[in-house]
């Protein structure tokens, strides 16, 4: 594990990276989840060319941050779950 000072190494990060992928799959709502998806791969690749440990270093705790909010959030949106599905989640069975 990266201590505060020094950089995580890759495969910390990719960790990090899988498991705020796995936490965005436990949103019911398709719009949510979805976003959720999105940004998290769109903030790896903002943050893909830094080269300065410091850097990377707050990068990933902010990382590791937004994976605490995104699994508090996940367990409240699946206590208030809607009952419907999105129309992107259905399936026509032509």
């Amino acid at each position: 594990m990266a201590t505060a000072g020094s950089a995580p190494s890759k495969p910390e990060i990719l960790s990090l990276l899988r498991s705020l992928l796995r936490t965005a799959a436990k949103f019911t709502d398709y719009n949510i989840r979805e976003y959720a998806k999105r940004r998290s791969i769109a903030a790896f690749r903002d943050n893909r060319n830094l080269s300065d440990p410091s850097s990377i270093a707050a990068a990933f705790a902010d990382g590791k941050s937004q994976l605490e909010v995104a699994k508090r959030q996940a367990t409240v949106y699946s206590l208030y779950a809607p009952n419907v599905k999105s129309i992107m989640e259905i399936r026509t069975t032509r």
